[in-house]
């Protein structure tokens, strides 16, 4: 792929599209010459037909002047759980590489391919979606680009939707969130990962992990190339997001839980990305969040909502094919074995009064913010050779993130600096459900002013 176009937006990219001085077809060909350099374990399978399809009806309707609009033309890559038609969903898994095919599209493969965007394949997982760290002992572990000193995750589970957008192969890949898989990638490699409100997109034809918990979003450059994917995501043929400004609006940092255990060189990249944003205008409010501590309470009280509900899902997988699973993955989800049925219904009734109670504590014109992860990417090796410090990671890495999904919240992880190692550290911005359009105008408007960080 030419150095002049590796790495740009979606936005930059439209415009060259649209102008004419950048062929379609010629950036789908530019695209698979970087896939098959860069590497193997990013993507799962390709899609070079279908890609040259909609490339070359990209060209042609732009050529005749009949552009479907600002996402005609662009490449993306989709997560491997989500149904594309003619291949199989393996969701990570060895066990469903060689499933059927899927026979449609899930409605929102049709939606991004309705608005023009060029299907390149699937990108690697985590295992059934199933960690915060993006291990695949299947198809490999993605490494972190932006990693100088050792081989690095990228965050899971969309850990090869962040690295095809960190290395520069395509401007935009779609992931899953369930409890961080979105947010926490991308705050490992220095992207845009916006979580949407659960329901925000229709979720058939997606690989669910816990029904009650998961939702989508895209991994970007930019927050504009995130609000143009959310319109066309969800059937609209342009966005209707607003710049915001900061001055006024309230910002609350939350102190507990979040900052626990947080490494230095994070804390001073977020604290310098939230000095710029008061500087602003914004007002910064530092407070106790006690639904923070009453979330992790829960769960050591009742167990994991996530782990009652993937084991329901993997029971018969796991009894019938454990030893073909990730180790690490099949684990945990034998845990939620121990659940109770009266602990399942006890996490539902609480989180019920405690989503409610997490959109008051907000209110109409506050947003949280904290570090998404309290820690830089880690090193894989360590990860692979020892399974408690897996485990201890990954429950850390995952503990800032799922605090949201669990109150039923959407967020915004913006790049704001760099932590130990020169590695990316992520801001994450936090609304209650439905207030996504005020959460990514907020984004819109603070994500310049932490890219000076």
């Amino acid at each position: 792929m030419p150095h002049s176009i590796r790495g740009l937006s979606a936005a930059s990219l439209s415009v060259l599209l649209q102008s004419g001085h950048l062929d379609p077809v010629a950036l789908l060909d530019a695209t698979f010459d970087a896939v098959a350099a860069a590497d193997p374990a990013i993507f799962t399978a390709l899609s070079p037909e279908r890609a040259q399809r909609e490339a070359e009806a990209a060209r042609r309707r732009i050529a005749e002047g009949r552009s479907l609009g600002l996402l005609d033309g662009i490449p993306l890559a989709w997560k491997d759980l989500f149904d594309m038609a003619g291949m199989a969903t393996a969701a990570g898994s060895a066990l469903l590489r060689h499933a059927p095919p899927a026979e449609a599209d899930a409605p929102v493969v049709a939606a991004l391919a309705a608005a023009g965007m060029v299907a390149v394949g699937r990108t690697n997982m985590s295992e059934f979606a199933f960690s915060g760290l993006g291990l695949n002992p299947h198809y490999g572990t993605p490494e972190n680009p932006r990693a100088t000193d050792a081989p690095r995750v990228t965050g899971g589970s969309s850990s090869g939707a962040a690295a095809a957008v960190a290395t520069g192969l395509v401007p935009v890949a779609i992931g899953s969130d369930t409890g961080g898989s979105v947010r926490i990638p991308a705050a490992f490699c220095g992207l845009v990962g916006y979580k949407a409100s659960r329901g925000r997109y229709p979720m058939a034809g997606v690989f669910p992990l816990s029904t009650s918990l998961d939702t989508l979003g895209p991994l970007t450059r930019t927050v504009q190339d995130a609000i143009w994917v959310d319109a066309a995501m969800r059937g609209k043929t342009a966005p209707t997001v607003e710049r915001s400004q900061l001055a006024g609006k309230t910002l609350i940092v939350p102190t507990s839980v979040v900052f626990d255990g947080a490494e230095p060189g994070v804390i001073a990249a977020f604290e310098a990305g939230l000095a710029r944003l008061g500087a602003a205008g914004a007002r910064i409010e530092r407070r106790p969040f006690p639904l923070f501590d009453e979330v992790l309470a829960l769960g050591a009280r009742h167990g994991a909502l996530v782990t009652a509900e993937a084991y329901a899902l993997h029971q018969a997988r796991l009894e019938s094919h454990a030893g073909a699973m990730d180790p690490r993955v099949a684990s945990r989800v034998a845990l939620g074995s121990r659940i109770a049925i009266a602990d399942y219904i006890a996490l539902l009734s609480a989180r019920q009064r405690m989503v409610a109670a997490f959109a008051e504590e907000i209110g109409p014109d506050s947003l949280l913010v904290h570090p998404t992860v309290a820690h830089v990417a880690p090193k894989i090796a360590p990860l692979i050779a020892d399974d408690e410090a897996f485990v201890a990671t990954n429950i850390r890495t995952l503990r800032n993130t799922m605090l949201t999904n669990f109150l039923d919240g959407c967020g915004v992880s913006l790049p704001c600096g760099q932590g130990e190692a020169g590695l990316p550290v992520g801001l994450l911005l936090s609304a209650p459900h439905g207030e996504d359009e005020r959460l990514l105008s907020t984004a819109l408007a603070a994500e310049s002013l932490l890219m000076e960080s």
